[in-house]
């Protein structure tokens, strides 16, 4: 008979973290302010303000949203926080900028509140391939509030990971 295969991976100390785990449901929305500007280009108050109230808000409910403005337009600050005014009620967050901005401020408000404490003095590896889209920068994040309780933190798989840090 055979030898049995021992996953030595799994009955090891090495904790494993993927950030694909944390990835909060809700969908994603970009919306771009440039058809409530004068051509594209002007704010006109009275316009603007008319637009934000009369829009149906509720169709982001329970969505992450990012807004921009496509064309070259100043767009004074005001106007993006009356938007998030009205959005506030309806959608998880809302902030300025793109998608790939909004992903981030999402995880760098999931790394700051995740407790760590469970890899406190224990070998970690940061999972680097996801199916779902993980900011990069939350990589860093994470790797920032993990070394100063890890006993070691690498990166990738188990198989082939590349050593980040380790206590010495």
């Amino acid at each position: 008979m055979a030898d049995e295969i021992i996953n030595r991976v799994a009955n090891s100390k090495l904790k494993v973290i993927d950030l694909e785990d944390f990835y909060p449901s809700g969908e994603r929305i970009h919306f771009d302010i440039k058809d409530w500007l004068l051509e594209g280009l002007v704010l006109r108050e009275k316009e603007f303000r008319a637009y934000v109230s009369e829009f149906d808000w509720s169709k982001f409910k329970d969505c992450y949203v990012a807004l921009y403005c496509s064309t070259d337009a100043i767009v004074p600050d005001w106007a993006y926080m009356l938007i998030s005014i009205q959005l506030q009620d309806y959608s998880k967050l809302t902030v300025i900028g793109s998608l790939m901005h909004l992903e981030s401020i999402i995880f760098s408000t999931i790394i700051s509140e995740l407790d760590v404490s469970e890899f406190a003095d224990k070998p970690v590896i940061i999972k680097g391939c996801s199916n779902k889209p993980v900011p990069s920068n939350a990589l860093v994040l994470l790797s920032q509030k993990l070394k100063p309780v890890a006993k070691s933190i690498m990166f990738g798989e188990a198989c082939s990971s590349v050593p980040l840090f380790k206590r010495k």
